[in-house]
């Protein structure tokens, strides 16, 4: 029996021409044979010509995620396999600070970006966590998961697949052991020398925000070379579980503040700065709406002298994006107006929707209404184990600018 084929609008070839993972709906002019959801599908062009193959879902929007652009390519066991091992060999070249000879925490495979669409895989020490995104994946995430266990070896793989997206594809969440061990309540990490516990079982994401590791350092690097870093206090907003407040307080910050809306994640981020040393003030803990909170600090007139705003996805989508720039102008404005004189923002955006023009405009309006200079002084992003694919620019999610404000 042939495999199914889609055949591709005259006008719709040229992303996938530009190998762009994603192929909608409306691109499709029609479909030969009957794929079953999760069944690959070639594609085609009106004139016959072959473009690639993917596994198809009529449930989604996005009705094929193309897993190859080769007509002759096999995509047996042994393909997986071997696109699961050049996933996982590329980390081994990536310039991970780490203890005890190997990088202790990190992502392993960041979906389109190393050409696995829908799968996420994340290291928390002896633990694997496994995301599946899409309908294909989830139908083959047993098989992922015994692929991993000849790879690596972990102790257990446990799956977190209980995101937003998996509605999108007609997929209800799914969490759970998909071989080996339970993770422990609390798994034990270590990120350039600072240790975590992670609650992979809840947290947010698969646990921990290991995307920016890069930008924690950068804190601490800024803070290390500040002559007056011990008379520094640090508002760390949307805190989560400290990460950016241990990495602070081990440059020798005087004082990381963290505001942040779970009690339980406030929890666990004074467990994480009790771990590396540091010393817990309960004042230090803010449980609240961080932009209720940030007008609160404005009235009372406290002033700090260094901001990070990481605050969660608020636009999912194309629709949502003019809502959430306006949040996010909104919470800069408020971070302006709090630093000190030649004191530090460090802002982020993760919505793949408002791309880096676009918060780099955002943020300059809320400078200019808070009446304030500054400068940017680097630009941020994720780090270097959640690479972006060249022909996927929606894989560069997460912007970040670092300012000085006078």
């Amino acid at each position: 029996m042939s495999e199914p084929r889609a055949i591709i609008y005259s006008d719709k070839e040229k992303p996938f021409e530009r190998r762009h993972p994603w192929v909608f709906e409306g691109a499709i002019q029609s479909v030969n044979g009957t794929p079953e959801d999760g069944d690959l599908i070639s594609l085609y062009t009106e004139r016959d010509d072959f473009l690639a193959r993917g596994y198809w879902n009529s449930q989604s929007q996005i009705r094929v995620h193309v897993l190859s652009w080769h007509q002759d390519e096999t995509l047996d066991e042994t393909w997986w396999q071997s696109r699961l091992q050049r996933a996982i060999s590329s980390r081994t070249l990536l310039n991970i600070e780490h203890d005890a000879g190997k990088p202790n925490a990190y992502r392993l495979i960041n979906a389109e970006n190393d050409g696995l669409p829908g799968l996420v895989v994340d290291r928390y020490a002896d633990f694997l966590v496994l995301q599946a995104l899409t309908l294909g994946i989830d139908q083959r995430k047993q098989l992922i998961a015994e692929m991993l266990n000849d790879l690596l070896h972990p102790a257990g793989i446990f799956e977190r697949s209980d995101v937003d997206v998996r509605a999108k594809e007609g997929l209800p969440p799914s969490t759970g052991i998909l071989s080996g061990q339970e993770p422990p309540p609390f798994v034990e990490i270590v990120e350039n020398g600072r240790h975590f516990l992670v609650d992979v079982h809840h947290g947010h994401k698969t646990g921990f925000y290991l995307d920016q590791r890069e930008s924690r350092d950068t804190l601490r690097h800024w803070l290390r070379d500040d002559p007056d870093r011990q008379e520094r206090t640090v508002l760390n907003c949307f805190s989560y579980t400290g990460g950016f407040s241990v990495y602070a307080l081990n440059g020798q910050a005087k004082r990381a503040i963290n505001v942040d809306s779970s009690a339980d994640a406030l929890a666990l981020a004074k467990r994480n700065v009790k771990l590396n040393g540091g010393q817990v003030d309960e004042a230090d803990y803010v449980e609240g709406d961080v932009f209720q909170v940030l007008r609160r600090y404005r009235e009372a007139g406290e002033r700090f002298d260094l901001i990070v705003l990481d605050p969660p996805k608020f636009a999912q989508n194309q629709k949502q994006v003019e809502g959430a720039t306006r949040g996010y102008k909104d919470i800069n404005l408020l971070a302006f107006e709090l630093i000190k004189p030649g004191g530090l923002l460090m802002t982020f955006s993760c919505s793949g929707a408002v791309d880096a023009d676009l918060f780099q405009k955002v943020v300059f309006g809320a400078l200019v209404d808070a009446r304030r200079e500054g400068q940017i002084v680097a630009r941020l992003g994720q780090a270097a184990d959640h690479p972006v694919a060249l022909t996927f620019p929606e894989g560069a999610y997460l912007k970040g600018l670092l300012c000085r404000v006078w």
